[in-house]
């Protein structure tokens, strides 16, 4: 009976070992963190500190200057991007904001080269106008985009992965583009 003891007392100790994958893959949960952008305009859930960017380009209306936010997890072939770029004042008051959906959509196709795969009408948790696209490059990689028009902004939040990761990460990329938030100015 003493032996039947000194069994279950040899496996306690293994347990906290078997319980030690779940803690293990807990660093890698914790990473995701709010972040709150420089101008505090938007919030989202990013795989730790996001890498900052920033492009000018050229338009119609002059010179834009679009920021990026990057998070890319290692071991992980995808990217968690968002973008924004302000308008001038008179065109953002003047414009269509489905207009200025359908034309940034219509941009993302013919600067990745990609082939639509959805399309949808969305809104913003707070009720801005937004649609939501997926569509996938000469390379195979896909990109879910939602895009929001909100006080002369346009907001783009996304998510680049491969075929092959999209099917692992799906409830990372839902949770992702859920938590987006644009935060109103007074």
């Amino acid at each position: 009976m003493c032996s039947g003891y000194a069994l279950v007392e040899a496996r306690q100790p293994k347990r906290p070992v078997m319980q030690a994958k779940p803690v293990a893959s807990e660093p890698e949960k914790s990473q995701w963190k709010l972040f709150t952008a420089p101008d505090g305009r938007f919030t989202v859930l990013m795989p730790g500190m996001p890498k900052r960017v920033t492009q000018n380009q050229k338009t119609f209306m002059g010179e834009i200057n679009l920021e990026l936010f990057v998070g890319q997890p290692q071991k992980q072939e995808v990217a968690y991007v968002v973008a924004f770029n302000d308008f001038p004042d008179s065109y953002g008051q003047m414009a269509n904001p489905q207009k200025i959906l359908k034309n940034a959509q219509e941009m993302a196709l013919k600067t990745t080269q990609s082939q639509l795969l959805n399309e949808r009408d969305i809104r913003s948790s707070n009720g801005h106008p937004g649609r939501e696209i997926e569509y996938i490059n000469t390379g195979g990689k896909i990109t879910r985009n939602r895009m929001y028009f909100a006080q002369g902004r346009l907001y783009q939040v996304m998510v680049i992965v491969t075929k092959k990761q999209q099917k692992f990460l799906a409830k990372s990329i839902v949770g992702y583009l859920n938590s987006f938030h644009v935060v109103l100015k007074p």
